[in-house]
């Protein structure tokens, strides 16, 4: 029990630190620069630049109704996280909007592009945990929990009449540009954070100490091993082909360790689009 309190503990501070950082990327970059981007903070930014409603306000009322559909598909746990994240999101909104009035950075597209990096690991961070900030997210979330498609393209799709809808307000191509470049930015930083540590390496390695390369990558590294059977075609003998899959955050333990045992050991490593199975991602067809 203490146990499961201090992880569930651990997840609420590290996703309150991302709603702080998302709310810094908009408040510091975005909207000083009058920037909108996707999602409900979109909207809201959309609004606050029509309307002068606050950004809080606008988030806050339309993720009510939208968290409903959160707890009844991704279950009552993300719903918990969820209308915590709604409700600290929207009180960050309130705190901080207007703290900066003038853009900290003269050019708008530094402003869009740093503006994008900050939502965009934030929303990494969030959803790492199992939260979410509502809108778009909520969406993503359910498609990604079903399909194999990243959760930065779907809200990349979603937004682009948010975005677009700024331009009845601005009535200036060059603000909507800057709109489609700050969800971009944020779509990338999304999908770089959240793939980032899973990125695979598939490895085929060629030595005559095979065995104890296989057994430190087994037992050691905790990956699985097949051997294969080769035939060198220039001296036509039988040879031994390890053939491993592993996270690349792995490799460099890996390569020191067949340096050690067979420096003259031959290696291919060539990165992999998806890894599915025992150890790796779950199949979501």
């Amino acid at each position: 029990m203490n146990r499961k309190l201090a992880i569930a503990i651990k997840d609420y501070i590290i996703i309150t630190f991302g709603l702080l950082l998302f709310a810094l990327g908009w408040l510091v970059f975005l909207i000083p620069a009058e920037i909108t981007g996707g999602g409900v903070s979109g909207v809201g930014a959309v609004l606050y630049f029509a309307t002068k409603i606050p950004v809080s306000v606008t988030y806050l009322s339309v993720n009510v109704v939208l968290v409903l559909v959160a707890i009844k598909i991704l279950g009552a746990n993300f719903g918990v996280k969820t209308i915590y994240s709604i409700l600290v999101l929207s009180l960050f909104f309130a705190v901080f909007q207007g703290i900066v009035k003038e853009p900290i950075v003269d050019d708008m597209f530094l402003s869009a592009v740093l503006g994008g990096m900050a939502c965009g690991i934030a929303l990494g961070i969030v959803f790492s945990r199992g939260g979410s900030t509502g809108g778009t997210d909520i969406f993503a979330m359910i498609v990604n929990k079903y399909r194999n498609i990243s959760p930065g393209r779907i809200i990349l799709y979603c937004d682009v009449i948010i975005i677009a809808s700024s331009y009845f307000v601005f009535q200036s191509p060059e603000k909507l540009v800057y709109g489609y470049v700050s969800m971009w930015v944020v779509a990338y930083s999304l999908d770089s954070f959240l793939s980032g540590a899973n990125r695979s390496a598939q490895m085929f390695i060629i030595s005559k100490e095979y065995e104890k390369i296989a057994n430190f990558i087994n037992n050691e590294a905790i990956r699985g091993v097949t051997i294969l059977d080769g035939t060198g075609w220039y001296t036509r003998e039988n040879t031994k082909i390890i053939m491993s899959v592993v996270r690349k955050k792995e490799t460099s333990q890996i390569f020191r360790k067949i340096r050690e045992i067979d420096p003259d050991a031959f290696i291919s490593m060539g990165s992999v689009m998806g890894v599915y199975g025992k150890g790796f991602d779950k199949l979501k067809m």
